[in-house]
């Protein structure tokens, strides 16, 4: 049975999705629970983050890497047929179609940016859907620094082709074999690495989870996101901003960066998770990877494996700040099987010539069941990041399509 949180009124909310509050909290989320030994370390890239955010020339050279490298801004395409066929207004924010082929693209390259300003000469990442990864891979080319990247063996062999692209592009891709073998165990490799390796070394992480400042840090790298987005919608939408605004959630960096652009506006926020990985909707309070937040857990308060067809929703919990969303009505997180995300990517790519990664499906499912079901009332206008291409699953659609 899906376990899904019922509507309340939007609410317009002063300071939402801006600074945390001191210690990095998101109302009770959020936090450094971190070793002792990566204390300091953390407190370095927080110190360095701030100054740099609020230095116009590195701003200005980031702005720059996203146009002229990752090409922004992104496209915001009307899906016409689809749209026609669900009674909604279907708009698609074109992650896919940054170099890289995901929305992972706008943090690294903030964070290699970072790195480079604070003297460190290599990247540390973990990678789930290889997207990260591939990302981490193509800053540091770029920019002259190593990349190490962890990926879990199981994620190593269903995301074969990202994995070749990490490697050609000079990564050290780093097989991780404890566990489930996916992006949770990934990400435990990579912040143990990260401990002997904090001189020389910035640990690169890909989503709005760990220890504070990452989770802020990297929502304000994707914020381009939501505000290329909000005004995109200015220009295309009557009223301005659409009804919905919608995206998929693993640890939920490209919800937390397109609903930054929303938040205080009177549209519906919605994330939309894996049925096997539904950390805002069925996820209990706990600590993992440095951040309290919602994690799926046994009764004895053990963290439990997700499963998910997606290698990038494939993680048990959800960020800090998107559970304290969840708390206070902002968004509300659904979720959707495997098999409704695989119909929903078929489905795209056979009315509109989009073939999206297995993460977007996820999203575009929800918004076709809503319709269905008039969770989204006819005529609703909706916004749906499409975070990345589907390149990467073309062997999982082969197989159970």
């Amino acid at each position: 049975m899906r376990n899904v949180l019922p509507w309340r009124e939007p609410v317009q909310l002063d300071g939402t999705m801006g600074e945390p509050l001191a210690r990095g909290r998101f109302g009770e989320y959020g936090g450094r629970y971190a070793p002792e030994s990566l204390v300091e370390a953390c407190r370095e890239v927080d110190e360095a983050f701030r100054e740099a955010w609020a230095d116009p020339g590195f701003r200005g050279a980031l702005a720059r890497l996203l146009a002229v490298h990752a090409g922004r801004p992104t496209p915001l395409t009307p899906a016409l047929r689809l749209s026609q066929a669900l009674g909604v207004r279907l708009y698609l924010k074109r992650e896919d179609l940054t170099h890289t082929g995901s929305h992972k693209i706008n943090n690294v390259l903030g964070q290699a940016l970072l790195a480079t300003r604070m003297g460190r000469r290599r990247l540390i990442a973990e990678t789930g859907a290889g997207q990260h990864g591939v990302a981490t891979a193509t800053a540091a080319a770029l920019l002259g620094l190593e990349a190490t990247v962890f990926m879990g063996e199981r994620d190593i062999e269903r995301q074969a082709l990202n994995v070749f692209r990490m490697r050609m592009l000079g990564a050290e891709v780093v097989p991780v074999t404890s566990g489930s073998r996916t992006l949770k165990d990934a990400t435990s490799e990579a912040m143990r690495h990260w401990v002997g390796a904090t001189g020389d070394s910035h640990y690169c992480i890909g989503s709005v989870v760990g220890p504070d400042p990452y989770p802020w840090m990297v929502r304000e790298f994707q914020r381009v996101i939501g505000e290329e987005a909000r005004a995109q919608c200015a220009a295309e939408l009557r009223a301005g901003v659409p009804d919905h605004v919608v995206a998929c959630v693993g640890g939920g960096s490209n919800a937390a960066g397109t609903f930054a652009g929303f938040a205080d506006t009177q549209a519906r926020l919605v994330g939309v998770e894996a049925e096997g990985g539904a950390g805002a909707a069925r996820g209990r309070l706990g600590v993992l990877h440095g951040c309290r937040s919602l994690f799926l857990q046994d009764g004895d308060g053990q963290i439990t494996e997700a499963h998910s067809v997606a290698a990038g929703l494939d993680y048990p919990g959800v960020g800090p700040e998107h559970a304290h969303l969840r708390d206070l009505g902002r968004a509300r997180y659904v979720t959707v099987t495997d098999e409704e995300a695989l119909a929903a990517a078929v489905r795209l790519a056979r009315t509109e010539g989009i073939v999206p990664a297995l993460e977007s499906a996820h999203a575009l499912a929800w918004v076709i069941r809503a319709a269905g079901d008039g969770d989204l009332p006819a005529g609703s206008t909706v916004l749906m990041t499409l975070s990345g291409r589907g390149d990467k699953d073309v062997s999982t659609f082969k197989e159970l399509l």
